[in-house]
């Protein structure tokens, strides 16, 4: 927000249709009515609509919510999430949108950014904002929405997908990672890593991390890789070598690897970078070090290193992340390490 310019929340409206399930329908306000500025003003705006004037939407629990606002919110919005249905007609078995979602659609604004939570990404789909672009969903459903939609890129083995103006997440539990990762792309790691601490969820879960882990909670009888992940985030600033986090559970380096998959769903090495990438980015939002020291200690070793790291995970230089969410800091022109 430049000097002088009135302050707005980002608006989210929530499009609420029948059938919906309760719990994602409640994510955004969860996630996105938590977020405050240094001045306590709230950061976003949360609406829930419906494609019929307010009134009842029916659940697919024992009961139904009253919707305060008709399809008209949605030319309000910035954002718009649409969450899971297990009631959507045509959407779901045609792949097309009733005429009340088709007047709804046609009145969000170009340039409204657009996201769906499970199978939400039908009406995505139907309205034919994923042509040609990748998409995510439940996994036990990707494979018939890939069916019927042949020209998305589906990605069943993921969380959610970042887009760009138009994101896409797996089920249930996924819409929180999904929202978190908005708030975080909108307002920085410390903002969003705040909302995740009092919502009581991890703070970050990467949008490439396993969809489906075969083995989400371990065998009590077997050996875990929790205290090697607990000794790792405390020397982040060093380095780790794999043999060094098998040894904190006293694996061999392939027991290790395989069991670190089946819990976490990546490999040790690419959870690592997340959790460095994580560290530099809490570093370049909070502190005035110089990326010299912060790649140093998010244990990237060099500041080229680390600016490799980030340009692949973020799509920005560290200095221009630091530029963008931590207001006042001088960009160290002139200063090549902070490029």
């Amino acid at each position: 927000m430049t000097a002088g310019q009135e302050f707005r929340p980002h608006r989210i409206v929530v499009l609420a249709l029948d059938g919906l399930l309760p719990f994602e329908l409640g994510i955004p306000h969860r996630i996105f009515g938590r977020p405050r500025d240094a001045e306590g003003r709230y950061l976003y705006e949360v609406v829930t609509c419906s494609v019929r004037p307010p009134g009842p939407v029916e659940t697919d629990a024992d009961f139904a919510v009253h919707v305060p606002h008709g399809p008209e919110a949605l030319a309000t919005a910035d954002t718009v999430i649409v969450p899971a249905s297990y009631e959507l007609g045509p959407v779901y078995d045609e792949g097309r949108l009733t005429e009340e979602l088709t007047a709804a659609f046609a009145r969000i604004r170009p340039g409204t950014r657009l996201a769906s939570i499970c199978t939400g990404v039908y009406v995505l789909a139907a309205a034919g904002r994923l042509d040609g672009r990748p998409a995510t969903t439940h996994w036990a459903d990707a494979e018939r929405f890939q069916r019927m939609f042949p020209r998305i890129k589906v990605d069943a083995d993921v969380l959610f997908i970042d887009d760009g103006d138009v994101l896409t997440s797996a089920g249930v539990a996924a819409g929180i990672d999904l929202c978190l990762h908005m708030v975080r792309r909108d307002h920085g790691t410390a903002v969003a890593n705040e909302v995740a601490r009092r919502t009581v969820v991890p703070p970050h879960r990467d949008g490439g991390q396993a969809q489906y882990i075969h083995r989400p909670v371990p065998d009590p009888q077997l050996a875990t890789t929790t205290a090697a992940r607990a000794w790792a985030l405390g020397r982040l600033h060093e380095p780790i070598q794999l043999r060094d986090m098998a040894e904190q559970e006293a694996m061999s380096v392939r027991t290790f690897t395989r069991r670190f998959r089946e819990e976490v769903g990546i490999s040790p090495g690419q959870w690592l970078t997340q959790q460095r990438v994580e560290r530099a980015r809490h570093l370049l939002e909070s502190t005035g070090l110089s990326v010299d020291q912060v790649a140093r200690d998010a244990g990237f070793g060099t500041a080229q290193s680390m600016r490799q790291h980030l340009q692949q995970a973020l799509g920005v230089t560290p200095t221009a992340y630091r530029r963008t969410f931590r207001a006042g800091f001088s960009d160290g022109a002139g200063d090549p390490a902070m490029t």
